[in-house]
């Protein structure tokens, strides 16, 4: 009987999530991203670089960036700390450090997650000389 109960509980709660899930709206609804793919052109080895992403917010209420994730330790990204008001921009700086082998070229992601949408993944690409 115990099991029973857990079952329909742990059903129960995943039937939450999903329906949770599934009332997010994507990500393109809410903002506007100045580009899809930036390109931070040619780095020298262990020069990094710094540079800000853009977005506006084309909904009608605030935007509340919860948190940017980053595809390595390479990278990485500070949020806004207010909300996006509508019709306003909003910044992302990104930092890259450039450690990778010289003559290489790198394409890194950052996904943005943003409260009641889906997350925005957005890209960024570079030589390392």
């Amino acid at each position: 009987m115990k099991q029973f109960y857990l079952f329909a509980v742990l059903f129960f709660m995943g039937f939450a999530v999903t329906a949770k899930a599934q009332e997010a709206v994507p990500a393109d609804k809410v903002i506007k991203m100045a580009k899809e793919e930036y390109n931070v052109g040619k780095l020298k080895y262990k020069k990094g670089t710094s540079f800000f992403m853009e977005f506006t917010n084309i909904s009608k209420k605030p935007v509340i960036v919860e948190s940017v994730l980053v595809g390595c330790g390479c990278t990485v990204a500070e949020k806004p700390s207010a909300p996006i008001m509508p019709g306003k921009v909003g910044k992302i700086k990104v930092g890259y450090d450039a450690t990778a082998a010289a003559g290489s070229s790198f394409k890194k992601d950052v996904t943005i997650k943003i409260k009641g949408a889906q997350p925005k993944t957005v890209y960024f690409t570079g030589e390392i000389i």
